[in-house]
C-alpha cells in the first residue's frame, strides 16, 4: 500500500484546525474525564472532523485518538501488520481552555511498529512541523538542519515536565540542575517540535501515552535529534503503555543528558 505524505496530509490537518480550534480558543464547554484530565467540546469537534476527513480520503488506513473508546483504540493498535493514524485532537488542553496560546494538533501515521509520517500543527502561530521517514523534517515551507543556535554543548534551556518524574530525580533536577532554565510548554507534541527546531536543548518527561509522543520522536529524528526512555529503550514501542523520553537534538548533548539523567535516577 502507498502511504500519504506528510504533504499531502498538512494541508487537512491545518484547515481543520483553524477551522475548529481557533474560533472556541479561550471560550469551550468543558468537564473532567474518570483520569482527572480536562476534555473540551474542541477535542471532540476536531477528533470528530478530522477523522472523519482522513477516512474519506483514505479509507483503508485505521484510526487511533486519544479521546476514542479503549478497546477500538487496543484493537488497531495490536494489528501490526495494518497502518493506522495517532491523533491528539488537541494536545494543550488545559493551556486551551485557559487561554494561554499553547497548544497543538499532533498526527502520525504508524506502519509495522514504526512512525512513517508526522505532523505537529500550531495554529496560534501558524506553524505546521512535519516529516516523512527517510525525508527530513520540515516547518512551514523550511527543512529543519539538526543544528542548535549557541555554542555546541552548552545546556541553556532545558524542557522538563517534572510531576511525573520519580521523587529523587525531581529533587536532583531542582538542586543540582545541569542546565541554565527549565520550561514545560504543558503541550507534548510542542515540546517535541520545538527540541527538533533548536528552540531548546534537551527535554525530559515522565510518562507519555502514544499520541503524545509518536508524531514527535519522528520530527526529532528526521531532523538529526535523539531520543530514549529513562532506561535506554526507544521512546516509542507501538505498544501503547506511557514511556518516559529523554531527548536532546545534539548528539553530545544527548549522551551528557542521559548519563546524568541514570545516575540521578539510581538506573
Amino acid at each position: 500500500m502507498k502511504l500519504p505524505s506528510s504533504e499531502q496530509v498538512a494541508p487537512l490537518v491545518r484547515d481543520t484546525a483553524r477551522r475548529i480550534l481557533l474560533p472556541s480558543f479561550g471560550r469551550c464547554t468543558q468537564k473532567r474525564k474518570a483520569d482527572g484530565s480536562l476534555l473540551t467540546s474542541a477535542d471532540l469537534a476536531m477528533e470528530h472532523t478530522l477523522g472523519a476527513a482522513l477516512n474519506a480520503e483514505w479509507p483503508q488506513i485505521a484510526f487511533v485518538s486519544e479521546e476514542m473508546e479503549e478497546g477500538p483504540r487496543a484493537q488497531a493498535l495490536c494489528d501490526t501488520g495494518s497502518p493506522y493514524w495517532c491523533l491528539d485532537p488537541l494536545d494543550g488542553t488545559t493551556n486551551y481552555a485557559s487561554g494561554f496560546p499553547l497548544f497543538a494538533v499532533s498526527l502520525a501515521l504508524v506502519l509495522e511498529c514504526r512512525v512513517q509520517m508526522g505532523i505537529v500543527y500550531d495554529p496560534v502561530r501558524d506553524e505546521l512541523f512535519r516529516a516523512d521517514r527517510g525525508h527530513g523534517t520540515w516547518v512551514n515551507r523550511r527543512r529543519l538542519d539538526g543544528t542548535r543556535r549557541g555554542a555546541e554543548g552548552t545546556t541553556r534551556i532545558a524542557i522538563v515536565d517534572l510531576k511525573r518524574l520519580p521523587r529523587g530525580l525531581r529533587r536532583r533536577l531542582v538542586e543540582e540542575a545541569p542546565y541554565a532554565s527549565q520550561r514545560n510548554l504543558g503541550v507534548c507534541a510542542l515540546e517535541w517540535a520545538w527540541i527538533a527546531a533548536g528552540r531548546a536543548d534537551v527535554y525530559l518527561h515522565g510518562a507519555q501515552k502514544i499520541w503524545d509522543h509518536a508524531a514527535g520522536t519522528l520530527l526529532l529524528e528526521e531532523a538529526g535529534g535523539h531520543s530514549a526512555t529513562l532506561d535506554g529503550a526507544p521512546v516509542f514501542d507501538g505498544s501503547g503503555a506511557p514511556r518516559s523520553v529523554c531527548a536532546a537534538l545534539s548528539g553530545r548533548i544527548f549522551d551528557i543528558w542521559q548519563r546524568w539523567l541514570r545516575d540521578a535516577a539510581g538506573l
